[in-house]
């Protein structure tokens, strides 16, 4: 065994532990793990995980008397938590665990030294604690111990979240007539503190993409992906990109993201509140080169640069309020907004067409876009004749490439 020189030993009998455990620990960072065979990595891995749980109830009680000797005021920190995070330079989120599963550990002694023997995780530790926390003061002594000593045998089978589940069936054969209420009330809590916890905030990296990171509560999480799963479904997603475009079993992260800014992009704008009292749609700005088919860049009202090919996508279905400008850029007459296509016009043209006028493709109509045959800024007018329902796919590749079905051009004939 290696003798331990970089801290400073006092003789108690934890440190010492700590620091031939450290000194072990150091002398097996060299060690290959290719030798071990299936039967022994299995053993490691347990062994490794009891290990964990056993300095993690050691660090436990530590910082559990570090708060009863009032550390965290002598160094300036207003808590157990941020003494933490200032002395171990864990993250807030592991610093509160820590804190939490000292207080836990602290209450109830048996968890404490099942935890100590590696028996049980911290998290099931603290799973455990917080079950047995929310029993009544006026159950026993002898039932509340039987509820530990059932939990702690479960543990060697079940996972904290299934420990957590356990715990409300013993309300139930504890306390059969609160039990509904007590899970009521725990769960008001719960939603009351995820509100407060709500969060969201993002960026713009400057390269093309917006970073965000969010935490709402569960209820509007799931709001959320089930309205992402189902723009990211496969009818949806063949509509979008094409045959043999749908090839995994669950969406992908890539996959939930495209369906998210989908999501975004159909949102009516009519339902948000007023700001700066326009509608809170985000305004494309481009000049009448763009409609006459010339390569330039457009952007949006907040100042982020488009491509032409994004702007005239947007263009077909969103409305056009045409400005006239001097050279300087002040805005000489403002037209008035018009919708290109109105809802009667794209129900007669899903009546007579029925599906999307690509050559080969047959997308429903309800699922296409509304695109003129002949350009708008080149005498196109809105009307049935001259318009062509193109799938969500073959719409971007008409803009992306100025790909037309030339029989429909020369003739003018609606596909059937």
């Amino acid at each position: 065994m290696t003798q331990h020189t970089d801290t400073p030993r006092s003789g108690h009998p934890i440190e010492t532990v700590l620091c031939s455990v450290l000194d072990e620990l150091k002398g097996l960072v060299g060690v290959p793990v290719w030798s071990m065979d299936a039967a022994t990595t299995d053993r490691v891995v347990v062994l490794a995980a009891k290990v964990a749980a056993g300095v993690a109830e050691v660090e436990a009680r530590a910082v559990g008397h570090a708060g009863t000797l009032e550390r965290p005021g002598a160094a300036g920190c207003r808590s157990l938590k941020t003494w933490l995070q200032v002395t171990t330079n864990v993250t807030g989120r592991s610093a509160d665990r820590k804190a939490k599963l000292a207080a836990a550990l602290g209450a109830w002694e048996p968890t404490r030294a099942a935890t100590a023997r590696g028996e049980v995780h911290a998290e099931q530790a603290q799973a455990i604690a917080d079950t047995l926390g929310h029993l009544d003061d006026d159950l026993s002594t002898h039932d509340k111990q039987h509820a530990e000593a059932f939990l702690l045998a479960e543990a060697a089978d079940q996972d904290a979240d299934a420990l957590a589940h356990l715990g409300h069936e013993i309300y139930q054969r504890l306390d059969p007539e609160s039990a509904d209420a007590r899970e009521a009330r725990a769960l008001e809590a719960q939603e009351a503190r995820a509100r407060r916890k709500t969060r969201f905030s993002m960026g713009n990296d400057g390269d093309g993409m917006t970073h965000g990171r969010f935490s709402i509560p569960s209820l509007y999480g799931d709001m959320l992906r089930k309205a992402l799963t189902a723009l990211a479904a496969p009818k949806h997603v063949r509509a979008e990109h094409g045959p043999r475009s749908y090839d995994w079993q669950t969406p992908t992260p890539e996959r939930m993201g495209q369906a998210f800014c989908d999501y975004i992009a159909r949102f009516p704008a009519k339902l948000l509140p007023k700001l700066g009292g326009l509608n809170a749609t985000v305004i494309a700005i481009g000049d009448a080169a763009l409609l006459e088919g010339q390569v330039k860049s457009a952007r949006l009202d907040t100042g982020t640069p488009i491509s032409h090919t994004e702007w005239l996508r947007l263009a077909c279905e969103a409305g056009i309020v045409p400005m006239w400008m001097d050279a300087d850029g002040t805005c000489l007459s403002v037209g008035r907004l018009y919708r290109l296509h109105t809802t009667k016009q794209r129900l007669v043209l899903i009546v007579e067409r029925r599906h999307c006028e690509h050559p080969g493709c047959h997308i429903p109509g309800w699922l296409c876009h509304v695109h003129h045959r002949t350009p708008w800024s080149q005498g196109g007018t809105t009307d049935t004749k001259t318009a062509m329902l193109l799938c969500p796919f073959h719409h971007h590749r008409a803009h992306a490439t100025g790909e037309t079905h030339p029989q429909q051009e020369q003739t003018g004939i609606p596909a059937a």
